[in-house]
């Protein structure tokens, strides 16, 4: 029997299949994206993500793409997340867009049950946070390197 919390073990590959597939069909309330970066990555292991800025809020009217390395323990430990557009959040690393696991609760206190679209939707909440609401932003369109 699994342990509480941690779901049935599903194979790695099985589980990336159905979160391309849910991905595909728009899953998800809209404000949130995601898919493989190269259709023939038969890894499954780099994603695109994409994020829709909250209104009324200093993201609002944004579009933030983000990549998702899935590496080979996952859906066991949660992917390596990083801002492609730059971004002001507490929790993202400035200089290179990398997501800080302890930061975002999806990814510090990640269980194999959650997945991509948890953790876009999660960064989403991140954005809409009273102390994340006061941050200068960067200029639209502006990348990390």
């Amino acid at each position: 029997m699994a342990a509480a919390g941690q779901g049935i073990h599903v194979p790695r590959s099985f589980r990336l299949l159905e979160e391309l597939e849910e991905g595909q069909k728009g899953g998800g309330d809209g404000t949130v994206s995601w898919g493989l970066v190269n259709d023939d990555d038969m890894t499954l292991t780099h994603w695109n993500g994409m994020i829709i800025g909250p209104t009324k809020t200093v993201y609002e009217g944004r579009m933030y793409s983000l990549k998702i390395d899935c590496g080979l323990r996952y859906p066991e430990s949660p992917p390596h997340v990083r801002f492609v557009n730059k971004i002001n959040l507490s929790g993202v690393n400035s200089s290179n867009g990398v997501v800080d696991i302890k930061a975002v609760t999806a990814l510090s206190k990640w269980k194999n049950t959650y997945n991509i679209r948890i953790v876009l939707q999660e960064l989403r909440k991140h954005m809409m946070l009273r102390e994340n609401n006061k941050l200068q932003q960067p200029p639209e369109g502006q990348t990390y390197n």
